[in-house]
């Protein structure tokens, strides 16, 4: 099958590379790249990465060695063993997608731009068509965008998020969650002497640096930061399920599978989110070999949408157990609402 690749994150690269290592053909669709993205990466999910791709773990990434956890009311808990990489996201998926094009140049065939008006057409040859035809599906992270009512979105909190250099003398292999009434935050170093602060937040912010400051003051974290980050982001960061996360080919339109974040989106806090959106990649490799192999599209579609619901039910599942113990602050009663409980039906 013809595959078109629309995007170029690790669900899209790494089903574009199981994809191709099975025969199908790959068009590659890359998106820009916006700059370094910080990636903390624990040992499953380098496992993960290792065994989908057979490479070995970055090797310039910065290792952490253990986590240390206040979550309720009280001392922390001791810190744990928990080995970890934190490298650049948008590097790493440079490399992949390197690596794809050099292993597979013959079925990964990059997608070419529309071509500029030719001022000397006789001089420029005719670009030769595609010789495997249209394609069979597209495969992304970005679903179309106007259309609200196709997510199931559990809540309205948003992750605040900067940079700030570390204090001196301080653990440079330890990331550390700690608690406030009205927020988590998260401590993660970096290397070279900087950090990077996450906090969440139940609901939007409009001064998001400011806010992290005045959270950071309030946690056991700030003598651990030479000053609080000086400008930040605050991103959309609560679970979210798109509906119809797989169409099926029509005789005239590919049919769609999202994956990544674009099929589900975890909460930070579970720390999966990385091995999650792998596992859609396989997934959807998997659905795009059954249907060549001839199983109806539809059922395979609403399979892949099946999955795609269960996890999203464990993980608010996840979250239903866990926020209630950190939050009684009535500021987050709406997060807990929209996280429900086991065995409460999902709805739009």
């Amino acid at each position: 099958m013809t595959v078109t690749i629309a995007g170029s994150g690790l669900a899209e690269l790494t089903c574009a590379w199981l994809l191709a290592s099975r025969g199908h053909r790959v068009r590659l669709r890359p998106r820009p790249s916006y700059g370094p993205r910080p990636l903390l990466l624990g040992e499953d999910t380098l496992a993960l990465l290792r065994a989908l791709w057979g490479v070995a773990s970055p090797a310039d990434g910065h290792r952490l060695t253990h986590r240390h956890v206040r979550w309720a009311p009280g001392p922390p808990d001791p810190p744990l063993a928990h080995p970890a990489v934190v490298l650049d996201g948008a590097l790493l998926c440079r490399r992949l997608l390197d690596r794809l094009c050099a292993h597979h140049p013959d079925a990964a065939r990059p997608e070419r731009a529309p071509a500029e008006p030719d001022p000397e057409p006789d001089l420029e040859p005719d670009l030769e068509p595609d010789p495997a035809g249209p394609p069979h599906w597209t495969v992304t992270a970005e679903p179309p965008t106007g259309h609200p009512g196709e997510h199931w979105t559990a809540g309205r909190r948003h992750l605040l998020a900067g940079e700030a250099p570390l204090a001196p003398g301080q653990d440079a292999t330890t990331a550390r969650l700690d608690r406030t009434d009205l927020a988590w935050l998260h401590l993660t170093p970096l290397g070279n002497g900087r950090a990077l602060l996450q906090a969440m937040v139940p609901g939007p912010v409009a001064r998001p640096a400011e806010l992290l400051g005045r959270l950071l003051a309030t946690s056991e974290l700030a003598p651990r930061l030479l000053h609080a980050p000086e400008t930040a982001v605050a991103l959309p960061a609560a679970p979210r399920l798109h509906l119809l996360p797989a169409t099926a080919p029509s005789t005239c339109t590919p049919g769609t599978l999202l994956v990544g974040a674009g099929a589900i989106r975890y909460d930070p806090l579970s720390g999966t989110g990385t091995a999650q959106a792998l596992r859609t990649a396989i997934l959807a490799a998997a659905l795009i070999g059954s249907a060549a192999a001839a199983t109806p599209p539809d059922l395979l579609c609403a399979y892949y949408a099946a999955r795609l619901r269960t996890a999203f039910q464990e993980h608010l599942a996840t979250c239903a157990r866990l926020y209630p113990q950190a939050f009684p602050d009535p500021s987050w009663q709406h997060e807990l609402n929209a996280c429900g409980w086991p065995g409460t039906p999902l709805t739009g």
